[in-house]
């Protein structure tokens, strides 16, 4: 029997729907249909998946009001940052329509010795098969497009396979993909629990995991997945922030507010842990507590609200047992986050957090952050790649060299000067090391790490030596 799970509003903790999950069966039948496109005996020609993005790219506009509405219902993201996330997925369809044309291969040069005299050899990108995403609750729809977009412009069959807090905006797109004239089963909506997700990834029929969540989970299925697999893993990490002594800190400090509390810093690259040279910690510091206090919290329905609530009660209690860890050694409270109809928190800012507790080393994904002073950068380098986090970081500073030595020196998957850690573009490359996850997102290198390279290799006398 296939068993209900409801799923709330997490402002108002209101039932909104309740979803079936998926039977064995169903899950059996959707790897088997997923896996005979894979084979390409009935391929959906490139042509065709170009129209189709096309028609996508249209729908989404059409229907922003109704997406816009369902994250922040179910996600509890504020309206004004539901519409940014629409936006946002509608410029990564274009950019799928327009990578298309960089995704392919390349000659290899011959005839450099007698063996390779009169040999022509090129490669071609070729679609690796049947993915299965797994995406997070954070970005409901933004994170689907960038898991189910980029394989299907390239010719792979999907399996997704939303958070089953944020459901429903997931299913409003696919749905949408079907109004589009998706041909049949190119994108399988699957609703399953923990333990059958596991063994979906762990089965053969799959040839990419694309998996954005928490790195405990990412990893266990990583070393479930069968043999051959490619991965794609997306954890987030700590987002540091070097503020040095030149630093323009009034032209940086609304970026580096929104970057700290978007969607209540539930989001991989929130900005968290943030150094600053004690010259300016006290210029800093005023700022950032003036400009997070103009903040708006509460209902995400509200055009007005700024910050909406963590997803689930839950994560305040942990979030708060975090800041009380922190403030009981020793750290200074310059802003301390209050709870507000249960399900929101007003945002947290302390400073001199021990660097060996939660609130420093992990990552916190709700609205706190630290700051800490420096007066060697050097320190603040290694403090920051002894992190086991390496996605995204940033440096503000007015000294070119002092920049470019940050970016050499901090192993991250993107360094940005003058703008905050949580910036990000959806056509640029992202790329997640250490725990923060593996391979590189972005729609043209989400198609990349999605195909692989085949070598052609042909001999004719015709060719000249």
């Amino acid at each position: 029997m296939n068993r209900n799970i409801p799923v709330f509003s997490p402002y108002d903790l209101e039932l909104i729907s309740e979803i079936t999950l998926n039977s064995d069966i169903e899950v059996e039948g959707a790897l088997n249909k997923g896996y005979a496109l894979a084979q390409r005996l009935n391929p959906f020609p490139k042509h065709l998946r170009v129209e189709f993005l096309e028609r996508v790219l249209s729908g989404l506009k059409q229907k922003t009001a109704g997406f816009v509405e369902m994250i922040a219902r179910e996600g509890g993201k504020p309206v004004k940052d539901g519409h940014v996330e629409v936006q946002r997925s509608i410029e990564a369809v274009r950019t799928a329509i327009g990578a298309l044309h960089q995704w392919h291969g390349h000659e290899v040069p011959m005839g450099f010795n007698e063996t390779s005299s009169r040999i022509l050899a090129f490669t071609r990108r070729e679609p690796r098969g049947l993915v299965l995403a797994i995406s997070a609750f954070n970005h409901p729809l933004l994170h689907v497009v960038h898991q189910v977009i980029p394989a299907l412009a390239i010719g792979c069959p999907v399996i997704i396979k939303p958070s089953l807090k944020t459901p429903l905006t997931c299913k409003l797109f696919v749905d949408l993909l079907d109004e589009c004239e998706l041909p049949e089963d190119w994108c399988q909506y699957l609703l399953t629990d923990d333990g059958t997700s596991e063994k979906i990834a762990a089965d053969p029929r799959i040839s990419v995991l694309s998996f954005i969540g928490s790195p405990k989970v990412g990893w266990r299925l990583r070393s479930q997945a069968a043999p051959g697999v490619h991965t794609l893993l997306e954890h987030g990490g700590t987002a540091p922030v070097v503020i040095c002594e030149d630093a323009d800190i009034e032209a940086g400090i609304k970026g580096l507010v929104r970057g700290a509390f978007y969607h209540a810093g539930q989001v991989p690259v929130s900005v968290q842990n943030i150094f600053v040279h004690y010259n300016v910690l006290k210029q800093f510091t005023e700022q950032m507590v003036s400009a997070t206090e103009s903040l708006r919290v509460g209902n995400p329905l509200d055009p007005n609200t700024d910050i909406g609530p963590l997803i689930h009660p839950r994560e305040i209690d942990r979030v708060e047992r975090w800041i009380d860890n922190a403030i009981g050694q020793g750290a200074q409270v310059k802003l301390r986050g209050q709870r507000i109809e249960k399900t929101c928190l007003t945002p947290t800012i302390l400073c001199e957090a021990p660097f060996s507790g939660p609130f420093y080393e992990e990552e916190i994904f709700g609205p706190a952050v630290g700051i800490y002073s420096f007066h060697e950068l050097e320190t603040t380098l290694t403090r920051i790649n002894n992190s086991r986090f390496a996605f995204q970081a940033s440096i503000y500073t007015q000294n070119l060299d002092r920049a470019l030595r940050f970016v050499e020196r901090v192993p991250a998957g993107a360094v940005l000067i003058n703008e905050s850690a949580a910036f990000r573009a959806d056509w640029m490359p992202s790329s997640s090391l250490k725990h923060s996850g593996q391979g590189v997102r972005g729609i043209l290198p989400s198609m990349m790490e999605l195909s692989y390279e085949k070598l052609v290799v042909t001999k004719s006398m015709s060719l000249n030596p």
